[in-house]
């Protein structure tokens, strides 16, 4: 057993980085049309203020 000492050397090994987590490509592609805030529509903020006017009236039905 000439080769002994090649048997219990240790073994070389290669190292592989782990590559960082995949970005998500939804986001990447709203940051590239610079997406923005998002607007509520016309007949959503129609029926907020509907909402709000009567809270207001029962605040005043209340109060009389």
């Amino acid at each position: 057993m000439a080769n002994k000492a090649l048997a219990t050397r240790q073994k070389m090994q290669f190292r592989v980085e782990p590559s960082q987590k995949p970005r998500n490509p939804v986001a990447t592609a709203a940051g590239k049309r610079a997406a923005g805030a998002h607007v509520k529509s016309v007949s959503g903020q129609r029926q907020q203020e509907k909402r709000l006017l009567a809270k207001l009236l029962l605040k005043v039905d209340v109060k009389d």
